[in-house]
């Protein structure tokens, strides 16, 4: 089976978000079931370099402004396709946005890959490869599905197509008046097809024209139909319920492998040594005194949906305890300010480094003994994953893929020698507070806590029924 994913965004070419993970690590999780997946990406600045064995398989002279083509090759290990428009993605900064924030185009821009993408699944690549169906993700390809659906100015529909929500609360929205620039048909400029308040929704378009609906969740899948969690799509979601399936996101464990990572001392949950000394070099690297409690790590946005503002009221009583933390994100700068204010208070137990750096987020989690990731929600997240993967405890909240992932510290699960992290409900600041003395405790215990550790080492959080899961229901369209 040959399938086109459709993203904004791919491991290890270019990264946002966990978005990025997903993409760049479905081809190779989905070849050995048979599935053959090639990536469609924008030619983002340094990308077309990086291309071996280029091709072009399709181009357009005027596409949303200026001359476009897609080049097929290999990069990273991938069956890699990017969309060469240097008019609309030749820009310094990032993906969404530059030194002026985001991009006013942003809606042109994205038109321009899905509609790339459906050009493709609709065989107008000059190579010969067909796929038999198109896998777009989030907002940014979201009106792929739509372009197909409606014809895309080609024959129509050759392909199925699946619509994977990463996060609903970006959505891609539009003017009304841009809809024929977005080559959109006016007839479907409605309440239960395109128009979405007034406007234009990318997302809603892939949601509505898509033959299957993902997220990357179970819990995330029931959520978006309350309103509390569907960020005004739950209406549409809810009426296409018995084509919305949740599936668990998973991580790569050839990247993030304890027993593998160049970046940190070796272990495994058989030999857990190597962790200890990754938690010794963690507290030098920081500059931490004696740490007699949990080290708990923070890697993350610092922003509101993610709990930051939570976690920051709940530390102190923590740290007072003998617990300590070292946190790497960056974001909200009033939540950058308090995190930073907090460190000064508490120099031997606290450190802070705003930014992002991959190899230092390996070493934190190679020497925390747990990750906190107290999100208001969390489609899927991958944090606690690598935090099992790790043997550093997740502390979650319990909502969406982190309710999915880690199975919490209670008396039945104890009992049962289930356990895999601690998780709290409601997502509040007097929850949070219980669950880090709970964290205390149990890490408190020597004997239990490392029984803890080991059972969380061998959590499966891998592809391998992920990937089977996809490819089940690719194969039930065709079907």
């Amino acid at each position: 089976m040959r399938v086109l994913s459709v993203a904004s965004e791919c491991v290890p070419l270019v990264k946002t978000g966990g978005l990025a993970d997903v993409v760049g690590a479905l081809p190779a999780a989905l070849a050995p079931l048979g599935i053959e997946m090639r990536v469609l990406i924008p030619a983002y600045p340094g990308l077309t370099e990086r291309l071996e064995g280029a091709r072009e398989i399709w181009g357009e002279r005027d596409l949303f402004g200026g001359p476009g083509r897609v080049l097929s090759g290999k990069a990273a290990g991938l069956d890699l396709l990017l969309l060469d428009a240097p008019h609309l993605f030749d820009r310094p900064g990032g993906p969404y946005s530059g030194p002026q924030g985001d991009y006013i185009d942003n809606a042109e821009r994205f038109a321009a890959l899905s509609w790339a993408g459906a050009q493709l699944a609709m065989g107008a690549g000059t190579d010969g490869w067909v796929p038999h169906l198109m896998h777009a993700h989030d907002w940014q390809a979201g009106l792929a599905p739509a372009y197909l659906h409606y014809g895309g100015g080609g024959e129509g529909g050759a392909a199925h197509s699946v619509m994977t929500i990463h996060n609903v609360a970006f959505q891609g929205f539009a003017p009304a008046e841009r809809l024929r620039a977005l080559r959109l048909p006016q007839s479907q400029f409605t309440s239960d097809a395109l128009e979405y308040y007034g406007g234009i929704s990318a997302l809603k378009a892939g949601l509505v024209t898509a033959d299957a609906i993902t997220t990357v969740s179970p819990t995330y899948a029931e959520e978006l139909m309350r309103p509390e969690f569907g960020m005004g799509l739950q209406g549409v979601l809810a009426a296409r319920a018995g084509d919305l399936h949740g599936i668990l996101n998973g991580v790569d464990d050839r990247i993030w492998s304890p027993e593998t990572d160049p970046d940190i001392a070796p272990y495994s949950a058989a030999d857990l040594n190597g962790k200890a000394e990754n938690r010794a070099r963690l507290i030098a690297e920081f500059g931490l005194g004696h740490v007699p409690g949990p080290l708990a790590i923070v890697v993350s946005r610092l922003t509101e949906q993610k709990g930051i503002d939570l976690l920051a009221r709940a530390l102190p009583g923590f740290l007072d305890q003998g617990g300590g933390l070292v946190l790497l994100g960056s974001g909200d700068p009033r939540l950058e300010a308090e995190m930073i204010a907090l460190a000064g208070r508490f120099p031997d137990r606290m450190g802070v480094r705003i930014g992002y750096d991959e190899a230092l987020s390996h070493r934190l989690f190679g020497g925390g003994d747990a990750v906190l990731v107290p999100s208001r929600f969390e489609p899927c997240g991958l944090t606690q994953m690598y935090g099992l993967r790790y043997g550093t405890v997740p502390l979650v909240a319990a909502t969406g893929g982190l309710n999915d992932a880690v199975i919490g510290t209670t008396p039945a699960s104890l009992a049962a020698k289930a356990s895999t992290g601690i998780s709290f409900h409601p997502v509040d600041q007097i929850a949070l507070t219980g669950a880090l003395r709970q964290l205390s405790r149990l890490h408190a215990d020597q004997r239990g806590w490392t029984a803890l550790v080991k059972r969380a080492m061998k959590a499966p959080v891998g592809w391998g029924e992920p990937a089977a899961r996809y490819a089940a229901l690719y194969r039930s369209l065709m079907s």
